[in-house]
């Protein structure tokens, strides 16, 4: 089992407004998130018509019952020969603290990832307060596994999928990646800007519409679960964050690097909490390149 960090009780030592602060990512921004977050909505648009012109395929598909319970997947124009190796697939995983945003806003990293002959899937899943984080958690697992499944019909290499997320879309990336003896292991993890250990947020604002516990807070915590085993990771994280944001990345590291894990972890500069997500599967950027690299790589 990881350590309870040895730097992660400092949150319980911050007066209430210093902690709200820590957690309110726009803090860092000036408050004002918005232009960032319909950013997401605009370029999203513009890669699903991109990728289209360049002969790629959409489909929305459900992996559950529930209306809310879809994923978009892009893949790449078949190449000749017929015998070419079928692509890797990165699975995107969005924040929104699990309420607000959805996959049809996290289309972005599309381009590059057909650009460079690979497959891209968004996960959709329904938000807070009408699901709690574990039943979030539950329905990515879910649509993780429903595309291990189907990933001969669908055309995607299974040995080559990287899950990847932002801000609370990490922390359920983490959770999709975490070792499990009933589910096929990831090739690799590409956490940005995340949390890991959820009990700083029961005294915030932000839990309203979540309705941790103590409890249920360490229940949902990847730092606090078994991490052996856990694949390759990517940890990264805007230079212009809160020092709880960046601390968590960085102990998050420490412990998958402690637990065996090859896990790489670095600051992006001239970035935020909002447009550092920006950069995935960019080629031009540090976060692209690394993306990219992990998904081209092969299973370990």
């Amino acid at each position: 089992m990881p350590s309870e960090h040895t730097d992660g009780e400092t949150w319980r030592q911050l007066a209430p407004r210093e902690l709200e602060r820590e957690y309110s990512p726009s803090s860092c921004i000036g408050g004002n998130y918005l232009p960032l977050v319909t950013a997401y909505e605009t370029r999203s648009a513009e890669a699903r018509a991109l990728c289209g012109k360049r002969g790629a395929s959409w489909r929305r598909i459900q992996y559950g019952a529930a209306p809310t319970q879809y994923l978009e997947l892009c893949l790449p124009p078949a190449g000749t020969p017929a015998t070419r190796a079928k692509p890797a697939l990165l699975v995107f995983i969005h924040g929104g603290y699990w309420q607000e945003l959805s996959a049809g806003d996290s289309l972005f990293p599309a381009v590059g990832c057909i650009e460079q002959g690979a497959g891209f899937a968004a996960i959709n899943y329904t938000l807070a307060p009408d699901a709690s984080v574990a039943d979030i958690v539950t329905e990515c697992r879910l649509a993780m596994s429903w595309l291990l499944d189907n990933s001969d019909g669908l055309g995607f290499d299974a040995a080559r999928v990287v899950v990847a997320g932002s801000s609370a879309g990490a922390h359920l990336a983490a959770m999709v990646a975490l070792p499990s003896r009933s589910e096929r292991r990831l090739r690799a993890a590409v956490l940005v800007s995340g949390i890991y250990a959820l009990e700083p947020l029961v005294a915030t604002p932000i839990n309203a519409a979540l309705g941790l516990t103590a409890t249920t807070a360490r229940q949902t915590s990847p730092a606090l679960l078994p991490l052996a085993g856990f694949p390759d990771s990517l940890i990264c994280w805007g230079a212009n964050e809160t020092a709880e944001f960046k601390r968590q990345s960085r102990s998050f590291a420490s412990d998958l690097t402690g637990m065996g894990t090859h896990c790489e972890a670095i600051e992006i500069e001239n970035r935020n909490h909002f447009d550092v997500i920006m950069d995935l599967a960019d080629p031009g950027t540090e976060l692209g390149r690394k993306t990219l690299a992990l998904l081209h790589s092969a299973q370990q």
